[in-house]
């Protein structure tokens, strides 16, 4: 058995052990607003439930291992004490991989991740639309657990609203877990969904996506491409050229042969095709031919 001094092992290295060992882990999807009321949205997988009298969730923004700055979430919690902790099922994992993309502050992430904004009953900060179960609350502490980079902030929330989607309940009115369809969070790139196990989804890119907000609007609101859909799709740096895109339609029209003239919802269900494989390329050349 490998034993570890973890004073031996470098910030990152220990991070990736760690992450690894502990999972999988909830995911808190966390929305706050600056002072001036501007969104923003970030998932934390240090994150779990504590107490119920009075109820308790605790998530934990770190300071980044890379340069020891903090997250917009922990500057906006600092400021307002209040936030909303939206569950995370698999219907909207994508999105929600790529709205943990660090845009700068002032960048609404509802915005570039695709998800709809809805306003809270008791808090300032929105709810995620999307997420089967909101949980609006105030910050009762903040407990900061070091100084460099990778030490966490306990941010100790009391729950004041519950919203749960009907559509997950029973009907003696409890939660069934296979219709809420979490996932939760490993190592690396993995992502554990709860009734039916790991799999993964590429990091969002470093050099920021393009986000779901950049689309042409037909793909925006298409009614083919889902949620994980689109935050597949908006996780790329650039869109293709027309060059690229001509290109490729001519390598596929004898196999696609209608494809030249094919309506909107025809393509996104061919790129949505793609998708399923991974091929994010390919489909983004399809849904601008």
């Amino acid at each position: 058995m490998l034993s570890i001094d973890p004073k031996t092992l470098s910030t990152s290295k220990l991070h990736s052990y760690l992450l690894s060992a502990v999972a999988p882990r909830p995911i808190a999807f966390a929305s706050t607003v600056d002072v001036n009321g501007h969104a923003n949205l970030s998932p934390f997988s240090f994150f779990n439930v504590f107490s119920a009298n009075p109820p308790i969730l605790i998530f934990s923004p770190s300071r980044r291992v890379k340069d020891n700055t903090v997250k917009h979430t922990l500057k906006n919690v600092l400021e307002t004490r209040e936030v909303v902790i939206n569950v995370v099922s698999f219907d909207m994992v994508h999105q929600t991989s790529l709205s943990s993309t660090e845009y700068p502050e002032g960048v609404n992430e509802f915005e570039k991740s695709g998800f709809t904004m809805l306003k809270s009953d008791l808090v300032k900060p929105f709810r995620v639309a999307e997420s089967p179960v909101q949980i609006e609350c105030k910050v009762n502490d903040i407990i900061e657990l070091g100084t460099e980079g990778g030490a966490g902030n306990l941010i100790i929330c009391e729950v004041v609203k519950l919203h749960i989607d009907e559509d997950v309940l029973d009907k003696d009115g409890s939660i069934n877990q296979v219709k809420l369809d979490l996932v939760a969070r490993a190592g690396g790139s993995y992502y554990s969904r709860a009734k039916k196990g790991f799999f993964e989804i590429p990091k969002p890119l470093t050099t920021l996506g393009i986000g779901v907000d950049n689309f042409p609007e037909d793909v925006k609101n298409s009614m083919v491409l889902t949620g994980n859909d689109l935050g597949m799709l908006g996780n790329v740096e650039v869109l293709p050229t027309q060059t690229d895109v001509d290109a490729f339609i001519k390598d596929i029209s004898e196999r696609y042969p209608k494809i030249k003239t094919s309506t909107h919802r025809q393509k996104h269900k061919l790129a949505r095709n793609y998708l399923s494989f991974g091929d994010v390329e390919s489909a983004w050349k399809i849904l601008l031919s």
